[in-house]
This record gives structure tokens, C-alpha cells and sequence, in this order.
């Protein structure tokens, strides 16, 4: 991947010149002198001590990047899954661009038994297209509906065995046929190639919270969601790893029900998270950004492209000059499914209008969606409420969700969204 970082031999030369400034600091000078018969015993000891702690501070470096990156593990299959049908993917149009998708699985294997029997399959819970701008002046982020209807590639399955193609849930493709028919799935329906991917699950997502010190919310109602095992009060308040998790999942007990507005409350937390990195400096902390990389690379599977400290690295720090106010979210233009209000399709053109906004890498405006919920119609259980009338637009005259509301410069259309900036305590 290229994000343009520094190749690994400039920590050798990093480590050359550190031990250059020390020698220089502690009194060695770099050429012998011309008298050095008498050199005075304290100097001795003095440049001794500094040659340790530079090789100390050499071999402690090395052993964390060492346990930096054989944290990350790496998605083999999904690079096969991919390279196989490498002819039917869409090609990259802007250099330096990045699609990153964002898989949030709800597994209950390894650590996160805790909610839930563990099945031997995993749901994409959580599933967003990040394109970050060529100049890494913006991000644009992208929520898909699990609920949305869409058409499934034929793919090979965990087994060895292939699916045959279907129009189905978009969720299909992750719990039957994992993250490589997930990225050929959403490159087939926005045409937008997908560079690289993440996986987290449940305990990663509560370790990079906590990485951060907490991210701060603000609820308008108290929640007890015995499902989501979280019960929090009214107003503002800081979220650690537990309750940041209940409160990202949690749906039935917050406001309308809806998985609309649980994917609204998800980007404003994210909003919140992005501000929170931001804000704080850890992108600019060693010591910090060294506890933000642990909880990543111990939590994430990710490609080969990334699959590596230093690319990681790179791409973090090509955002860390990326303003708040540039960091956007939504969701992708979708409406009640025609033959089941419980399910969702896209709507369009709004769909393909963004999905070419993000091809060709032009900026994606946002409007505020604070009356959202009192705006949109009723709703499936897809991603409304739990009436499942499906009338989504017909009754208040609000536009589908992720509609384009108004034309902004040169054509390009608003949609329903927030950014980082806003985030969920302003």
C-alpha cells in the first residue's frame, strides 16, 4: 500500500542518528581527539552509559515493532477469493484514493462468548465504505444496511464448496461466504473497487475505545437493553470499552427501534472517536499512538496490503492533518424493499450518484439530520421501526433515507449525514 510513508530502512538511519545526538549530548565526540591518553574516568563512564541506553532503547523499539506486527493477522483467503476473480473487479480512477471496507462481525468465537452462543459463522453487524480523498483532506464514510437487498456473486464458502449466485441480504454474504464475496458484493452493486479491508470484532472494538481513554456521547433517554447488556443514564458522559459496546449495538431500547437510527447513532459515535484522536493528540503521541496501534493490530484481520505495521503506520499518520469538519458519515440512499417493507433497496439515482462521487474521488456533502427521526416515515424492521408499514416518504413528504435533499456546487447533491465535527455531544 502506498500512503507515503518512510520504507523500514529509515529506522536504521532513525537509530543512527539517535545515537549521533546522544554521543554528541553525552561528550563523545564522533572523531577521536588528539590527546586521548588522559580522558577523564566520569566522561568514560558517562558516554558508556549513553551507548546502553541508546542500544536499550534500539532493542526495546525492535521488540515492540516486532510485537506490533506479528499482532495483525492477515486475510489469506480473501486475497485468493479476490485474486481469482481479479478480471471482474472494477478498476482503481483516481491515484493515491483509498476504499477501505469496514467489517464490524458479531462472531462469538474467541473472547466474545459473552454475548452469545457461538454459532461457528459470523454476521457483518456493521459494515461501512471509508473513501479516504487522494489528498487526505476528507474521508467519506459510508454505512450499508445488512437488511439491503442485493445481488451475491457466486463465491467460494468456508467449506471449499461455491454458492451460486442470488439476490439476497446483503448480510448473506459475510455469515456464508466471509469478506472476500462481501468486497466483490459491494464492488458489484457501487462499481467502486474496494483497496482494502478490516475486520473487528466485538472485544477489538472495545479495545481500541478504551485505547483512546473513552469516547463521550450524549443521550437524550436512559438505556436498559438487557440484549445489548447496557444500561446507562440520561446526558453526557464518557463510554469505555463494555458500555460503548452495548450502546453501538443496542436498538430496541433507544428511540424508535429502528437499525436507522441505531447506523445514525453508530456514525455519531464514530464522529465522536475521530474528534476524540484528534482532539487529544494521539496521532501526534508516540506513547499513545503506540496503545491505539496495540488494540488495533491485536483486534483487526486485514489484508495483505495492510497487513503490516508500517503500512498501518503510514496510514494513520496520513490522516492525522485531516480536519474534524472533513471527516464525513451516512448512509447509503436505500428505502423500503417493494416486495418486504422488513428488507431494504437502494434508491436511485441518489445511490449510483454518490457511489460515482466516491469512484472519481469528488467531495460528498452532508446535511444535518437532527429532526431525522422525527421526519422519516414508518418504517420495517430492516431499518425502521417495528410497525413495518413501509411507507418511507409518503407520510411526512420526507425524501428516502440518504436521498440527495438539496444540489450543492457544481451539481453535486447533499445527503443526510453528519461529520466528525458534529459528532454526538454538540
Amino acid at each position: 500500500m502506498k500512503t507515503g510513508g518512510r520504507p523500514h530502512a529509515s529506522i536504521a538511519a532513525d537509530l543512527r542518528e539517535g545515537w549521533t545526538r546522544v554521543s554528541e549530548s553525552a561528550g563523545t565526540p564522533a572523531e577521536p581527539p588528539q590527546e586521548p591518553r588522559r580522558r577523564r574516568p566520569w566522561l568514560r563512564r558517562t558516554a558508556l552509559g549513553a551507548a546502553v541506553a541508546v542500544l536499550a532503547a534500539a532493542g526495546t523499539g525492535w521488540a515492540l515493532y516486532q510485537q506490533l506486527e506479528g499482532n495483525i493477522r492477515t486475510d489469506r483467503d480473501t486475497a485468493r477469493e479476490l485474486e481469482q476473480h481479479s478480471a471482474d473487479r472494477p478498476a482503481a480512477v483516481v491515484h493515491d484514493a483509498l476504499n477501505i471496507l469496514l467489517i464490524g462481525s458479531d462472531s462469538r468465537g474467541g473472547g466474545n462468548g459473552a454475548y452469545g452462543r457461538d454459532t461457528g459463522t459470523q454476521r457483518s453487524d456493521t459494515t461501512i465504505l471509508l473513501h479516504l480523498s487522494a489528498d487526505r483532506e476528507s474521508a467519506t464514510a459510508v454505512s450499508i444496511p445488512r437488511d439491503l437487498m442485493v445481488d451475491i456473486p457466486a463465491c467460494t464458502q468456508p467449506d471449499g464448496t461455491r454458492s451460486e449466485a442470488r439476490f439476497a441480504q446483503f448480510n448473506w454474504a459475510f455469515e456464508f461466504a466471509g469478506a472476500g464475496c462481501t468486497i466483490r458484493t459491494v464492488e458489484e452493486f457501487t462499481g467502486v473497487r474496494v483497496d482494502h479491508h478490516m475486520i473487528l470484532d466485538f472485544s477489538g472494538f472495545k479495545n481500541v475505545v478504551d485505547a483512546v481513554g473513552g469516547v463521550e456521547v450524549c443521550l437524550e433517554e436512559p438505556v436498559d437493553d438487557p440484549e445489548a447488556q447496557v444500561t446507562l443514564p440520561a446526558g453526557q458522559q464518557t463510554l469505555h470499552g463494555e458500555d460503548a459496546l452495548g450502546y453501538v449495538r443496542a436498538r430496541y431500547s433507544i428511540g424508535d427501534g429502528s437499525d436507522t437510527e441505531r447506523m445514525a447513532r453508530q456514525q455519531e459515535f464514530l464522529g465522536s472517536l475521530v474528534r476524540k484522536v484528534q482532539s487529544d493528540g494521539v496521532l501526534l503521541n508516540p506513547g499513545r499512538l503506540y496503545d491505539l496501534l496495540d488494540s488495533v493490530t491485536s483486534s483487526i484481520t486485514t489484508d495483505p496490503g495492510l497487513a503490516s505495521l508500517q503500512d498501518l503506520y503510514d496510514l494513520a499518520t496520513s490522516m492525522r492533518e485531516m480536519p474534524s469538519s472533513g471527516v464525513r458519515f451516512l448512509t447509503v440512499p436505500r428505502q423500503p424493499y417493494q416486495n418486504n417493507p422488513n428488507r431494504d433497496e437502494l434508491v436511485q439515482p441518489a445511490a449510483s450518484q454518490l457511489f460515482e462521487a466516491l469512484l472519481h474521488d469528488r467531495p460528498v456533502t452532508v446535511e444535518p439530520r437532527a429532526e431525522e427521526a422525527h421526519q422519516n416515515e414508518q418504517e420495517g424492521p430492516g431499518s425502521g421501526s417495528a410497525s413495518g408499514s413501509g411507507t418511507m416518504g409518503t407520510e411526512s413528504g420526507a425524501p428516502p433515507s440518504g436521498t440527495p435533499e438539496a444540489e450543492r456546487d457544481e451539481g453535486q447533491p447533499g445527503y443526510r449525514g453528519t461529520t466528525a465535527e458534529t459528532g454526538a455531544c454538540v
